[in-house]
């Protein structure tokens, strides 16, 4: 009986797994060394080896004869895994198998010693599709599992894997197989089974199979009734339309054609090609030149490998990326109507709308036409700019599509007239002379003196020996103190100032006056201006107008001398010399 090439050729040990050496060695050396765990979970896509390697797993522990960690495959217990007569190794599928009750039965099985192998194997294939309380049930024997039992999980989805689970498995991911890996694994089998595979039909079929071994193969299997296998029996036995058509088709988008487009899709239709295998390739163009634009260095390299190099640089340039972006969004809402039927409308539908993209209304084709737009804006910037200055030696032709602008002359400028007081009869009038300034004299400044307080009026007056030291001594504190320190020391109702010897008595109204003065910083700035002004070292001293006065001698005024009249009525008080 024929058996089909994926199953013929599926690999029977570690070495013959294509493109998985980060797995295969490890468990190569766990068989190898004896260190196993007691479950293993698998995860990948579809067709890249995880129940192949699964198989051979349970091969390699009850191998009797194992060669640095693969099985002989020739020994009993190799046989019967191979050929799924050995009762000792169970496989499931999860998908049909996925009840409480059916896990139960396992988990009371499992409990017992091999019939006639060393260890007990399951293996679950799709264990993402077991129900909530069967995998409460297999948590259990996860948990305390006995020394023969080794579990084997197999998931294409890990998030619907619960973390109890997770954390009890040793997981190994298993990656999707690149081009190369497939292609020469197409050639190698296409050589054991005597079909003529050229080159470019193995590696569309590489492209087509999006990593996955399996689908390789089968697809090989598909078109092994032609005597040569070329990129053409590939499109006619697979039901596509073939690069050439489709590279055809997407011209006739680029150059807005709808009618092109719908003729030849209807020529597509009629001979056989599936609606949807044709927008998968449309779309799967478009997104090869969407990364040859987006990573000009690298693209080649993203592509899915099913064009060739020529026919992507062929469409280099012709659509922008937003266009790209909405059209391969308009292809996959049209792929997704197919399935509701009718779907030679849909896509009749979708390919006028790529080549006219003002019908489409989705924000993707809506962002494609803002941004047309805005380039279209600034390209006709900065074609107006040489029109407008053109150069000496040549002058720059106008935009084809734009009118001539006239060569406007400049319009002379009137002459002013004169103003209306021009023809007044003349009045003998004349001008003031100009005021001359000359720097005030310091003295000049000096503050009103307020005669209803004979104290505060004398203590404002400077010195006869000091000049107009404190007015220049004001005038540069705007300057060097704050705004605050500056206006209480220009206010003559808060401070006055007498220069005596080498001492500055300043004199304040009220005790905050004083806190904002008596510092040592403020003291010490005011005596360097000072010093400045004078040429020799200045003391700065403060003090309350009514206290004790920097000389020290008492302040004697009429209030102080009624209140001590008052405290004499007092038996209690009494006055010493």
């Amino acid at each position: 009986m024929y058996q089909a090439l994926y199953r013929k050729w599926r690999p029977r040990t570690f070495d013959e797994v294509v493109g998985q050496p980060h797995i295969t060695e490890t468990l190569k050396n766990q068989v190898r060394t004896g260190h196993l765990s007691h479950a293993y979970l698998f995860i990948g896509t579809r067709g890249t080896g995880k129940t192949t390697c699964a198989r051979i797993l349970a091969k390699a522990v009850n191998c009797e004869n194992p060669q640095d960690g693969n099985p002989c495959c020739e020994c009993r217990f190799c046989r019967g895994i191979d050929e799924g007569s050995l009762m000792d190794v169970v496989e499931l599928d999860a998908a049909s198998n996925n009840g409480v009750d059916n896990v139960r039965q396992l988990r009371d099985e499992a409990v017992f010693s091999p019939a006639t192998a060393h260890r007990r194997v399951y293996i679950i294939d799709e264990v993402h599709m077991l129900s909530g309380s069967a995998f409460n049930a297999l948590l259990k024997i996860l948990e305390e599992p006995p020394a023969h039992l080794l579990f084997i999980l197999a998931t294409t989805e890990l998030n619907k894997v619960p973390a109890t689970i997770l954390s009890r498995c040793q997981r190994h991911s298993f990656k999707r197989l690149d081009t190369a890996s497939i292609t020469g694994r197409l050639e190698y089998v296409a050589a054991q089974e005597n079909l003529n595979l050229t080159a470019d039909a193995a590696a569309l079929l590489a492209g087509l199979s999006e990593g996955g071994m399996r689908d390789a193969l089968s697809m090989l299997d598909q078109c092994s009734g032609r005597e040569t296998i070329d990129t053409e029996t590939v499109y006619s036995a697979l039901g596509l339309a073939g690069r050439r058509e489709t590279g055809t088709l997407l011209h006739n988008i680029a150059e807005h054609d709808a009618a092109a487009a719908v003729t030849r899709f209807s020529a597509l239709w009629q001979a056989g090609k599936d609606p949807a295998a044709l927008l998968g390739e449309l779309s799967a163009l478009l997104r090869d030149i969407l990364m040859c634009a987006v990573a000009p260095k690298g693209g080649q390299a993203l592509c899915s490998g099913s064009y060739d190099e020529q026919l992507l640089q062929s469409f280099r340039g012709v659509f922008p990326i937003p266009t790209l972006i909405a059209d391969i969004d308009c292809i996959q809402s049209a792929l997704a109507a197919l399935k509701t039927g009718q779907a030679r409308t849909v896509c009749e539908l979708c390919l006028i709308t790529l080549c006219e993209p003002g019908l489409g209304d989705s924000l993707p084709m809506l962002r494609a036409r803002v941004a047309a737009l805005e380039e279209r804006l600034e390209h006709g910037a900065a074609e107006e700019k040489p029109a407008k200055k053109p150069a000496p030696e040549r002058p720059a032709e106008p935009h084809p599509q734009a009118e001539p602008h006239p060569q406007v002359e400049p319009r002379p400028e009137p002459e002013p007239e004169p103003p209306p007081w021009d023809d007044a009869p003349p009045f003998d009038w004349e001008p003031p002379p100009e005021p001359t300034f000359s720097a005030p004299q310091p003295e000049h400044f000096a503050p009103p003196v307020r005669e209803e307080n004979p104290t505060e009026a004398t203590a404002n007056i400077p010195a006869a020996s000091g000049g107009g030291i404190w007015e220049t001594l004001r005038a540069r504190a705007a300057d060097a103190f704050p705004i605050g320190l500056s206006a209480i020391l220009n206010d003559p109702a808060q401070v006055g100032a007498v220069m005596q010897g080498d001492t500055l008595q300043l004199s304040v109204a009220t005790p905050f006056a004083r806190n904002m003065l008596d510092r040592p910083d403020v003291t010490a700035k005011l005596g360097a201006l000072a010093a400045e002004i004078t040429g020799t070292p200045v003391r700065v001293q403060v003090a309350e107008r009514g206290a004790e006065t920097p000389t020290g001698a008492p302040a004697q005024t009429a209030d102080a001398d009624n209140r001590l009249d008052a405290l004499s009525k007092f038996s209690i008080v009494q006055f010493r010399d």
